[in-house]
């Protein structure tokens, strides 16, 4: 497992169709998120059989100077299907970590209400 050997913490993540969004936290003094990336994308794509390729060969990362921008991002990642016109709720998307902010009473359930209401 790529955590094991490149230690990081997911603070959110959200899967969507076709891109996705994560907010890592990792070790201190540590900035090598490219790394990581890699091997989770090596590890996965090696775990499929298919004909071509599954990611992107680029991503974009942002560190995040103080809390009030990590609640952006966390937030955002949350947001995202929400954004894309997936579902109407937060809540209603099953691949993101918004659920488990929900058990640890970062959001309530109906956390930003429904779209378009």
């Amino acid at each position: 497992m790529v955590r094991s050997e490149r230690p990081f913490r997911v603070d959110a993540l959200v899967v969507l169709p076709d891109h996705l969004h994560a907010v890592w936290t990792l070790p201190e003094g540590e900035a090598d998120f490219s790394s990581r990336w890699r091997a989770i994308k090596s590890r996965f794509s090696k775990s499929l059989v298919l004909d071509g390729p599954v990611w992107q060969r680029r991503f974009w990362e942002h560190t995040l100077k103080d809390e009030a921008s990590y609640r952006r991002h966390v937030d955002y990642v949350h947001l995202n299907p929400v954004k894309h016109g997936l579902v109407n709720r937060a809540r209603d998307w099953p691949y993101s970590t918004f659920h488990r902010h929900v058990e640890r009473g970062v959001y309530s359930l109906d956390w930003m209400g429904e779209a378009g209401k």
